[in-house]
């Protein structure tokens, strides 16, 4: 495995390091993470910060790696304060770990692909948005803010060396039910986090697409007016 000071140079990051032990110590693990798989930089058309280029979503999560307790708060802590409209702040998070029930009920609702690789992440999230108020007055932006804040939860994540991969292969029906969930909140999405694995242990279908080639749509096909 390369040396941060070596990916640095073959990659040319040139990291913001602050004068705080903390965020030092976070942007060498995102740069050790990145080391991990350096084809998996994204490559940008302009600079973005280097947890971003860095960022993507695996399949393989180390099923025998935990999340320490500090580390998915902070996660969590950076979901609590993205922005939402009015500052309704529309989600909630169910947070499961490996090897309890809720762990397994979680997995139970996954459809396809995502029942075979999604296990083995040591933390499931389930992110919901709070369509309606306890009083009934709908809340259309709530999926919306609900994004923001998994997105923060996101590049938090990353930012501390972990990964995390969204999925919307579930059944949101089955979430309800195992989890006794108000018809006004909706479950949006399942959130797999933790570790980098061995994508050797993924089905052949699943490890192609672990090394598959990261795209995204040009600048001039998404901004319609500058």
């Amino acid at each position: 495995m390369p040396t941060v000071r070596e990916y640095m140079r073959a990659y040319a990051v040139v990291p913001v390091w602050t004068t705080r032990s903390r965020s030092v110590t976070a942007d060498r693990r995102t740069l050790m993470t990145a080391a991990l798989a350096p084809e998996r930089l994204a490559q940008t058309s302009r600079p973005v910060l280097d947890v971003l280029a860095a960022r993507w979503s695996p399949r393989a999560f180390d099923a025998d790696a935990p999340v320490d307790e500090a580390t998915l708060t902070s996660a969590l802590e950076a979901a609590r304060w993205s922005p939402s409209a009015s500052n309704s702040q529309p989600w909630r998070f169910v947070v499961a770990r490996r090897g309890t029930p809720e762990h397994a009920a979680v997995v139970g609702t996954l459809m396809g692909f995502n029942s075979v690789w999604a296990g083995d992440a040591p933390v499931l999230i389930v992110a919901l948005a709070e369509t309606a108020t306890a009083e009934g007055t709908p809340q259309r932006w709530a999926v919306y803010d609900l994004g923001q804040a998994v997105a923060h939860l996101s590049i938090q994540a990353h930012h501390d060396g972990l990964h995390v991969h969204q999925m919307g292969g579930f059944e949101p029906d089955a979430v309800r039910a195992a989890f006794d969930i108000d018809e006004r909140f909706e479950p949006v999405t399942v959130i797999a986090l933790g570790h980098l694995g061995d994508p050797d242990t993924l089905p052949e279908k699943l490890r192609e697409r672990e090394s598959a080639p990261r795209v995204r749509k040009p600048l001039d096909e998404i901004v319609l007016s500058a």
